[in-house]
């Protein structure tokens, strides 16, 4: 089927050559064509360029953007979007001033919703999952990473990727799984952390392996979670089954998080509210993508990931969500433009730049998707009427999308 977009007001991140990352003062620039087109043949860009170039005659569907901006579709390298049930109620102990780690050390947090997870069927999780994926393509999601996290055994976690592989299987989104049975510590494991580490590498790493169930390994390397000697294990393990790091660091403290990631080869380190002295300087000689997720400081009242130290110093940054039921209840990546630029001091070109190809770097995906690019998958958002793209993060609280194509298909 092909389709022509014609009239476009603006379309954005448009990459002649291949990009794989955004870095430092790049990441203001954005490159843009007026009044342009844009062709599509069945999931593919195949054409694009400026009106009064169009050569074009026979398509299957022509759409007018008169007025209107089209871009890439968001690419959210992180979330937890496989859940069962809610944690509604530490919200309210939240408000009534409980902290985050109070509420996980009281058995709330993760273990809450590995509880709920462990009793609700595949079936039944696959529903609940299915309706936030529905969601979040709506507004303008093209390719999303998911992790499991939320079962802690090995029946649970395997459920939860197998969810996974069927959303994958259904729909037109891009997915890609990471296996983070290292977010917590079951209960039964409270007094004996390196038996559960056991179980991770030597009973639910093979059976992963086996099934195919993930291509990344993630581990909340964190103070009260797993030290970065447990990552160390954890991730050195990992390399027979070929799961690529993507790991949790800096969250509420600086541990040396960073530094593990990078000797493993993570492809990102994730949330970064806090940064040691060195992490700068250890990413600079990396090939690591550092990634914000800026709605998570928003709801849990932490800090924010410093944007304008990281891009300053001439590194990439990726935004995410964090989609999940305890910090970050929500999948809306055009919230966490807006956050990012509001409470980050991004730019709009940055925030953009950071929700697109570097999200795609940091999911290992950019060679089909992230930018306009002749040959990538023609994964798009099409905006309403508006007056430039600064509208977008600018206008926080409303939905300007008009339309969504995911590999080609409209949602």
């Amino acid at each position: 089927m092909a389709i022509l977009l014609q009239n476009i007001q603006s379309l954005l991140q448009v990459r002649e050559d291949f990009v794989k990352k955004i870095s430092g003062i790049d990441m203001k620039s954005l490159p843009i064509v007026k009044n342009a087109y844009l062709l599509v043949e069945d999931d593919i860009i195949v054409d694009y360029g400026k009106m009064e170039d169009l050569n074009v005659t026979i398509v299957d569907k022509t759409i007018d953007c008169s007025g209107k901006i089209v871009l890439p579709a968001w690419c959210d390298s992180h979330t937890h979007i496989v859940y069962a049930g809610n944690r509604e109620q530490e919200f309210v102990d939240r408000i009534n001033g409980l902290t985050y780690e109070e509420i996980a050390n009281r058995g709330g947090g993760i273990l809450n919703s590995a509880k709920q997870l462990q009793e609700t069927s595949e079936d039944d999780l696959y529903e609940q999952s299915v309706k936030r994926v529905k969601e979040v393509m709506k507004l303008g999601t093209g390719a999303i990473e998911i992790k499991s996290g939320y079962g802690l055994t090995l029946d649970a976690e395997l459920k939860m990727l197998r969810v996974i592989k069927r959303i994958k299987k259904n729909f037109p989104i891009k997915v890609k799984a990471t296996f983070l049975g290292a977010h917590a510590l079951p209960k039964e494991f409270k007094n004996d952390k390196s038996s559960y580490i056991d179980l991770i590498i030597n009973e639910m790493m093979p059976q992963i392996a086996k099934e195919e169930l993930a291509q990344y390994v993630d581990v909340f390397c964190e103070k009260g979670y797993f030290s970065v000697e447990d990552t160390d294990r954890i991730l050195t393990a990992s390399k027979e089954y070929n799961l690529t790091p993507k790991i949790h660091v800096n969250q509420f403290n600086a541990i040396g998080g960073v530094q593990i990631g990078i000797k493993h080869k993570a492809l990102s380190v994730d949330h970064l509210e806090i940064l040691g002295d060195g992490d700068l300087k250890s990413l600079s000689q990396s090939e690591t993508m550092p990634v914000a997720l800026p709605s998570c400081s928003y709801f849990l009242g932490i800090p924010y990931t410093p944007a304008r130290q990281i891009i300053d110093s001439g590194l990439p940054l990726a935004l995410a969500t964090d989609y999940n039921p305890g910090s970050t209840p929500s999948g809306n990546m055009n919230f966490v433009l807006s956050t990012a630029c509001i409470k980050m001091k991004m730019t709009p070109e940055e925030a953009i730049n950071a929700a697109t190809i570097n999200g795609a770097y940091a999911m290992g995906i950019e060679n089909q998707y992230g930018s306009i690019t002749k040959g990538k998958k023609a994964n798009l958002i099409i905006t309403e009427k508006i007056p430039s793209y600064s509208y977008l993060p600018y206008a926080f609280g409303s939905n300007n999308i008009d339309q969504v194509i995911i590999n080609g298909v409209f949602i």
